[in-house]
């Protein structure tokens, strides 16, 4: 049997609101994102009904968004990540209680987290850390999850490569701030890449020993710092088709390569095979999209993340804040994120 708080059970909590769109617009175009009232999301066996208190904007939000010729019949609400208070749950949901505080990532087969309220299946979610605010956590479970996967289970990174080198291309991003921490916490030789100041000490700030401009060729700034034969390992948070050639130099041999965001060329693999180079790539949705047996790894994730951001191993990497959510809020969010310019976490708070 379902079970619902009555504050969401009465004729007068059938509706919620959230922020959507129809067509896929400029963000300069008022229509690009909308103010909607819509019904509340049906809650499935295994689901849990969040009441979002904040939700958190990354870049893939505006490149779902981003104009393309096409027409939804049914708005599409975006929103990928946030946290917020557990209102209802599907009959055979065993993590999670009415009145729960989580933070949460989103499942992109279905409509997100840009409204007051949301349905998500139980392992898409965790404890919030206590020590966080709703708007510190809701900056998390996205960034966090991917870098967990990306270090630990595709890079397969432990304690035992104390000592090793990883290059972070990006490490001043959302993922490149939390898998530097992870990484530092490894006792790794961190070595990130920055384009601005403001990013080059955000980076610093959160493990990294090395920060290399990212704009100007990586091999002599490596060979500068002592890294001429190469780096064990690199995760690459950047379209990775401008630094193929780099990376293929700058791994030393049985290295291993984690790509992040997808390549916008077509590259030559086969100097992989001749160093035997390992290359990756991480996506967090593969575990659900195919239904895997691991699938439930990912709500174990957020629960080990949860303790770690207590117990200080892990900071919060939330740097701005923008309220309250609705359309104008989130096409400003949208448009900060387009230009590239942000450093750390974006969040929204507050209906």
């Amino acid at each position: 049997m379902t079970k619902i708080l009555p504050m969401v059970s009465g004729k007068f909590q059938q509706t919620m609101k959230a922020v959507g769109l129809y067509r896929y617009l400029p963000i300069s175009d008022e229509n690009s994102l909308i103010d909607l009232e819509l019904k509340l999301p049906k809650v499935a066996k295994t689901e849990v009904l969040v009441e979002v208190k904040a939700i958190s904007v990354n870049p893939i939000d505006t490149k779902i968004r981003a104009p393309k010729p096409y027409i939804e019949t049914y708005p599409r609400i975006l929103g990928w990540e946030g946290a917020g208070t557990v209102v209802a749950t599907g009959k055979e949901v065993n993590i999670f209680n009415l009145v729960d505080d989580v933070y949460f990532t989103g499942d992109l087969r279905k409509n997100g987290s840009n409204a007051q309220y949301v349905a998500l299946d139980q392992i898409f979610i965790g404890p919030k850390p206590k020590n966080l605010t709703f708007e510190q956590a809701a900056a998390m479970p996205f960034t966090t999850v991917a870098a967990f996967e990306a270090l630990y289970d595709r890079l397969l990174l432990t304690h035992k490569d104390k000592g090793k080198s990883l290059l972070i291309i990006n490490s001043g991003g959302g993922v490149g701030s939390i898998a530097t921490q992870l990484a530092a916490n490894l006792k790794l030789k961190v070595i990130g890449t920055a384009s601005r100041l403001e990013t080059e000490e955000f980076s610093r700030k959160n493990g990294a020993q090395i920060v290399l401009n990212h704009t100007k060729d990586l091999l002599p700034q490596l060979k500068a710092k002592g890294f001429g034969n190469g780096v064990d390992f690199i995760l690459v948070n950047n379209n990775p088709y401008p630094y193929w050639d780099v990376l293929i130099q700058a791994i030393k041999p049985k290295g291993k390569i984690c790509l992040i965001v997808d390549n916008s060329g077509l590259v030559d693999i086969k100097p992989l095979k001749d160093k035997k180079v390992a290359l990756v790539s991480e996506m967090m949705a593969t575990k659900m999209n195919y239904d895997t047996k691991d699938k439930a790894r990912h709500n174990e994730i957020l629960k080990i993340a949860s303790k770690m951001f207590d117990n200080g191993t892990l900071r919060p990497t939330v740097t701005k804040t923008l309220s309250p959510i609705n359309a104008a809020t989130l096409r400003e969010a949208h448009r900060l994120i387009e230009e590239k310019r942000l450093v750390g976490k974006l969040v929204l708070s507050g209906f």
